[in-house]
């Protein structure tokens, strides 16, 4: 069984796990992938608050990886890194929602600027400018800019959920085969994600393929785009919104 390419001794343990399920072996796989967790945690966690706890990321995170190694089958062919990372990303994402960390007020706000986005959209027949999506709230160009960097924490992880859809191995040994439907409605969600990110204008298209598919920094994109690195969140948030905006138009909530 060639899980690993690395030492042989992480090997054996992937071995003693997969034919006896030794604890002992589980509990060595968990330490040693644990550095996987905290590189996701810490991406996740980049621009979050500072009243969110690392460490909860992190908990959360180790979940997903036991998840992973309960499921995991090498014989589908996936490294178990790939296997292992949307599980993990997605505890910690499971993790937010049930500390509620959100304030009402920002809530708020993201409902109020997809509200505006999709009204202007059905009224001008094109993705609206700032100034206009500000225009369309009634406050000023830097309020807009000041929400928007409020609603950038809020935003990063359901894309990265909706865009990991339909990806996984989705009949794996040792555990209930998926139900056809929702594989179907994974993969049509997933490609409408990216049909409508592909219309998006294009420097939010570039930030969220920069982000997502290349992995850069804000401060890398910051300088990619010629923005500061404080601007990027706030692309970022427009094009999330923009996105949930005509999500919600073509009747996915």
């Amino acid at each position: 069984m060639s899980i690993v390419d690395v030492d042989p001794h992480l090997a054996m343990q992937w071995d003693r796990w997969a034919k006896r399920r030794s604890p002992a072996a589980r509990d060595h796989l968990i330490v040693s992938y644990s550095p996987l967790v905290k590189f996701i945690a810490g991406r996740v966690g980049a621009g979050l608050p500072s009243s969110v706890d690392p460490g909860d990321l992190v908990s959360s995170g180790v979940i997903g990886l036991i998840d992973a190694l309960e499921r995991f089958d090498p014989a589908q062919g996936v490294k178990f890194e790939t296997f292992a990372t949307p599980r993990i990303r997605g505890a910690i994402y499971d993790g937010l929602r049930q500390l509620d960390w959100v304030p009402r007020s920002v809530r708020t706000k993201s409902r109020d600027v997809q509200a505006a986005i999709s009204e202007l959209e059905g009224r001008l027949g094109r993705s609206p400018t700032d100034d206009e999506l500000a225009e369309q709230l009634g406050i000023a160009r830097s309020v807009l800019d000041r929400w928007l960097s409020e609603i950038a924490s809020t935003t990063v992880g359901p894309l990265e959920r909706a865009l990991d859809a339909g990806i996984e191995p989705v009949a794996l040994s040792g555990e209930t085969p998926a139900v056809p439907s929702k594989v179907v409605e994974q993969r049509e969600l997933s490609q409408l994600m990216r049909e409508e990110i592909a219309r998006l204008p294009d420097r939010e298209k570039l930030v969220l393929s920069l982000y997502y598919d290349e992995g850069l920094t804000l401060a890398q994109i910051g300088r990619v785009l010629g923005v500061s690195e404080s601007r990027v969140p706030q692309i970022h948030s427009k094009s999330v919104l923009h996105l949930r905006a005509r999500l919600s138009a073509a009747g996915i909530r």
